[in-house]
């Protein structure tokens, strides 16, 4: 009896145990058990930057969030980005893109990625793209984009801003950030 009682309660331990690795995964992967879209891009995106822009990126005259001043991050393009309190670096006027592409340095393709702006575009020639338009970036935000064959996704003229912010999950503050749109933002 004693034997039974024992094997029972081995079998339901063990079971209950696989039932929790798969609730913990599923948050975390699709239903191919791969790891979702959008936690393998804010693994790739480089957490800062030099600050460096492309020489012809036109600074904003009138933006809504000036340099210097704090802004709440309604998006989360990274792990910790969303509710965070950023500091304007920078604020440009330009064309901003969601693009598509598979990273140079292989692996899975990058869906609807936000943002490249139209100055981070090989032979872009101050045109707006349409949807659609392939074209080379030149943008380095992630591993494996420059220098990648992308698709055109979306194209939006607009105030594109360059920010610092402290992740809420913790950790060193990420520098000069980009790129966030004025609807990505909301005064602090």
């Amino acid at each position: 009896m004693k034997k039974h009682l024992l094997l029972l309660g081995l079998t339901v331990v063990i079971g209950l145990s696989g039932c929790g690795n798969n609730a913990t995964n599923e948050k975390n992967t699709d239903v191919n058990n791969e790891p979702k879209q959008e936690d393998m891009e804010m693994e790739m995106h480089h957490h800062s930057s030099s600050g460096e822009v492309p020489a012809n990126l036109k600074v904003a005259e009138n933006p809504t969030f000036e340099v210097g001043s704090e802004a709440i991050i309604e998006t989360g393009h990274m792990k910790g980005m969303k509710g965070a309190v950023a500091t304007i670096v920078g604020a440009y006027d330009t064309v901003a893109y969601a693009v598509s592409y598979t990273p140079v340095t292989g692996g899975e393709r990058v869906e609807n990625h936000k943002w490249v702006i139209q100055e981070e575009i090989e032979d872009a020639d101050g045109k707006t793209l349409e949807p659609g338009a392939e074209v080379t970036l030149e943008a380095d935000h992630m591993k494996g984009m420059k220098g990648a064959l992308a698709e055109i996704d979306s194209a939006e003229k607009i105030t594109v801003y360059m920010i610092d912010f402290t992740p809420t999950t913790g950790g060193e503050e990420v520098t000069n950030h980009k790129w966030v749109t004025e609807s990505e933002l909301s005064p602090k």
